[in-house]
């Protein structure tokens, strides 16, 4: 079960988040917190992307559009090391010769392909 945290919770957890930074991220929408009938909630992940959007804020002096931008490209990253993993994950599944097939394909593809 996961738990999720409050405002509160989350502030406490992110030593240097404060209430006025949190409204600022979810205004910017680079931080969108579960909505529930106690107020908004966030999950342990959450935590650690506020700990990123701190770090943006707090070394390179990010503003929201260029903040929206990075944490857009770190999002599709993500989701691009994800899909990665399952294509991974379906050819290890594969026969051997399968896999040595399209090893040699990528290892000849040209560039960039």
């Amino acid at each position: 079960m996961t738990a999720f945290l409050s405002e509160d919770d989350a502030i406490i957890a992110v030593a240097r988040l404060t209430r006025t930074r949190l409204q600022a991220f979810v205004s910017a929408e680079v931080m969108v917190p579960l909505q529930s009938a106690e107020g908004p909630r966030f999950r342990p992940v959450d935590l650690a992307r506020l700990e990123l959007l701190c770090d943006l804020t707090e070394h390179f002096d990010l503003q929201d559009d260029a903040l929206g931008v990075v944490m857009s490209l770190i999002d599709q990253l993500h989701a691009t090391r994800q899909q990665l993993h399952a294509v991974a994950q379906a050819l290890a599944a594969e026969p051997v010769e399968v896999r040595h097939r399209i090893g040699v394909r990528i290892i000849t593809a040209p560039e960039g392909f």
